[in-house]
């Protein structure tokens, strides 16, 4: 079920997992770290935090200033790694994103010169204000965790998440990612405005300087490597990988477009995850109806009219629990 790490690949060395409990730790650090800027929004950050250790990509749509951008922010300052942030305009170039060949007058040669999405984070923000063939210049590396330019791949490094954020309002002015497009995404998530108890806190925190310029790594890479290597290593045991068919097949047989087999592999993914952050070496039905509805609402269409997810997707992930049995 774990997919070949191109890192490891390319070093021929294999990268020794964390144990359930060090890794446990690890994402607990980095939700606390996280937390001294996010307020209030727990549950979105442990997803962001499942999402990562998964090996997958996230995407989050809402309003604008609900802090999208700043959780990105804040998860990126957490990890001692390389951030990249690629801000979506409708003049951005495909090239732009993933980097060109340029000749080199010195050697006679063409050289490449990575974009910005050769990063460990990258934030795409605003990612449905660029044109759909830009859009696309981040399904490869996002799928297959490498650019081809010319000809020639190139590998990202490791760990690779890309995190996008989308405008949820101006849809006139905004571009519809596609389907494809919005498979590749691990989990669809929103924000939301915070209660007044914790607006309060907000801004309470960010009088004077804001908390994210003083935030502090907590993590390495190779930390982060390792606590994938534990999260790919939980057990998936028959029944649960039934009950993550039966629940897939139901939305197929009552949307216009269902759960793809990619998505089934990402909640199996997510769940592994949120197993770790329990303390467990196996996954339970409970972890995969705690990830169903972030990995599984935004691949459905009940009607060919819908757009793909939002809410007519979550009433067939909602119905979909409600009428699969836990055998």
């Amino acid at each position: 079920m774990t997919d070949g790490n191109p890192q490891q690949q390319a070093t021929g060395h294999a990268i020794d997992p964390l144990s359930i409990g060090e890794a446990a730790d690890l994402a607990g650090a980095i939700v606390d770290n996280i937390e001294r800027v996010i307020v209030g929004k727990h549950a979105t950050v442990e997803h962001l935090l499942t999402t990562m250790l998964a090996r997958g990509h996230l995407l989050l749509e809402d309003v604008p200033g609900v802090g999208k951008t700043m959780l990105a922010r804040a998860v990126a300052r957490s990890i001692d790694c390389t951030f990249n942030r690629v801000q979506f305009t409708p003049d951005l170039l495909p090239s732009d994103v993933t980097g060109v060949n340029v000749f080199n007058q010195k050697t006679r040669e063409f050289e490449f010169q990575p974009g910005p999405v050769f990063g460990n984070i990258v934030l795409g923000d605003e990612i449905n204000r660029a044109p759909p063939k830009t859009q696309s210049a981040l399904l490869e590396a996002m799928e297959e965790e490498q650019v081809t330019v010319d000809g020639e791949s190139h590998p990202v490094p490791q760990p690779f998440t890309v995190i996008a954020t989308q405008n949820a309002v101006e849809r006139d002015r905004t571009y519809e990612l596609p389907i494809a497009q919005m498979d590749r995404f691990m989990k669809n998530l929103s924000l939301g405005h915070p209660s007044a108890e914790e607006e309060s806190e907000m801004l309470r925190r960010v009088v004077g300087h804001h908390p994210i310029e003083e935030l502090e790594a907590v993590v390495s890479t190779a930390d982060v490597r390792r606590a994938r290597e534990t999260v790919a290593g939980v057990s998936v045991e028959a029944p649960v990988r039934d009950y993550v068919t039966a629940l897939a097949n139901h939305t197929r047989n009552h949307a216009d477009l269902g759960v793809s087999p990619r998505g089934n592999i990402l909640l199996l993914r997510a769940a592994q995850a949120r197993a770790v952050l329990d303390g467990r070496d196996y996954v339970i039905p409970d972890d995969v109806k705690a990830e169903a509805h972030a990995v599984l609402a935004h691949r459905v269409r009940r009607d060919p009219n819908d757009r793909v997810g939002g809410e007519p997707g979550r009433a067939v992930i909602d119905a979909a629990l409600s009428a699969t049995p836990v055998e």
